[in-house]
């Protein structure tokens, strides 16, 4: 609990002045605890994404530096019929229990009674009801979820991820918008400001770098993620506006992929952000 209660005074002086908020994913931040908190420490950013297996590790550094551990990627299947919880997802849970963290959850295969091809979300119906006894479970521990879009899974679309968070209906589960995956799956042409507006009281998490336009839902993923500052994309105006839409959540950077050294391309992104973000 003193653990939540510190995350929860950071972050609240980490918005302080409606300054938004900026931290790293572990995509970019390839670093161990210690060196990665440090590093992220001298260049300003608010803390880390991370993953569960090395939440804790992560976190006591951070805390170290007056950093946040902001969250945990998960990534799950639901068979049908499930009646007990995952051994894997309940680790998790375990897992990011008093650092704060939110398990950041992305939906992969969904696998529907006797096989059965059915509109996606007939899937609703074998997800909500897992999804429900993971939040019973994960509540007590402290932990939060957020539902993570991720291109080519069955929780691909952030519109499907609102769509199960409004169903389970329970204010331990958020959704987090990731840029990338918006331009790889619905492309660069679809106003994602409406959806992120409607989204606003679940809404946890926006993950934003550097991407080009044009047709997104070709491009590869060199393309559609780069350092924050480069690329065709005018982050900076999606930032802005979804500011001015209410969002005054953490904005994460995703630097899956990116081939440079970890300090070179966090340093370069926080002079990206530091534009932005002016």
């Amino acid at each position: 609990m003193r653990s939540l209660l510190a995350y929860l005074c950071a972050l609240a002086a980490l918005s302080a002045a409606d300054q938004p908020v900026f931290f790293a994913m572990d995509t970019a931040a390839r670093l161990a605890p210690t060196e990665c908190a440090q590093v992220l420490a001298e260049l300003g950013y608010a803390g880390l994404g991370g993953r569960p297996a090395t939440a804790k590790a992560h976190a006591d550094a951070l805390k170290a530096k007056g950093l946040v551990y902001f969250n945990g990627y998960h990534v799950a299947d639901f068979p049908s019929g499930q009646n007990q919880l995952p051994a894997e997802l309940t680790k998790a849970v375990d897992d990011l229990a008093g650092t704060g963290g939110t398990l950041w959850l992305a939906m992969n295969k969904v696998e529907l009674p006797l096989g059965l091809r059915m509109p996606p979300e007939y899937g609703d119906t074998v997800v909500v009801p897992q999804l429900r006894q993971l939040v019973a479970y994960a509540k007590p521990k402290g932990v939060k979820i957020s539902l993570y879009p991720h291109a080519g899974f069955w929780g691909a679309r952030f519109e499907t991820c609102v769509r199960v968070a409004s169903k389970v209906d329970d204010s331990s589960l958020g959704v987090t918008f990731n840029l990338c995956h918006w331009l790889k799956v619905e492309g660069s042409e679809r106003d994602p400001l409406p959806l992120i507006k409607d989204a606003l009281p679940r809404l946890s998490f926006i993950t934003i770098n550097g991407a080009d336009t044009g047709d997104t839902q070709n491009l590869g993923w060199d393309k559609l993620i780069q350092p924050l500052g480069r690329g065709t994309y005018d982050v900076g105006s999606f930032v802005a506006k979804a500011r001015a839409a209410g969002y005054r959540g953490p904005f994460g950077f995703q630097g899956y992929g990116i081939k440079m050294e970890p300090k070179e391309l966090l340093k370069e992104t926080m002079v990206g952000w530091g534009k932005i973000a002016k």
